[in-house]
């Protein structure tokens, strides 16, 4: 539960949205969303589609459950105090976007050095 509210809270922040703000727009009380956020309660999966709809984040995203995350490996070396899970997790979404994209038949663009093509 904790680590959907984690995500529900990246995806806020991302998003430049007060937790009020995410509040009013989805329909959640306030303090419901807390909650949900802190892990002392679960989303129901109209209150998860309502976050994703409004931050741009997928439900896969939200939860977790992603099909890529299952898949993916990923090796590298942290520096400089670098934290190794956000690292993973800012991969980790950035993959599920694409393969998002994908399933959409959005292509994808690809600059050249006179533009895009």
């Amino acid at each position: 539960m904790a680590d959907v509210g984690a995500r529900i809270e990246r995806a806020r922040a991302a998003a430049g949205l007060s937790q009020r703000a995410l509040a009013d727009t989805t329909g959640i009380s306030q303090s419901t969303l807390s909650r949900i956020i802190s892990g002392d309660r679960v989303a129901k999966m109209p209150e998860l589609v309502a976050i994703a709809w409004e931050t741009g984040h997928t439900l896969a995203q939200l939860t977790g459950t992603g099909a890529v995350s299952e898949r993916v490996q990923c090796a590298a070396r942290a520096t400089n105090g670098s934290d190794m899970g956000g690292m993973r997790q800012t991969l980790l979404d950035f993959l599920e976007l694409d393969a998002y994209l994908d399933d959409q038949a959005i292509p994808a663009t690809i600059r050249d050095g006179a533009g895009e093509r």
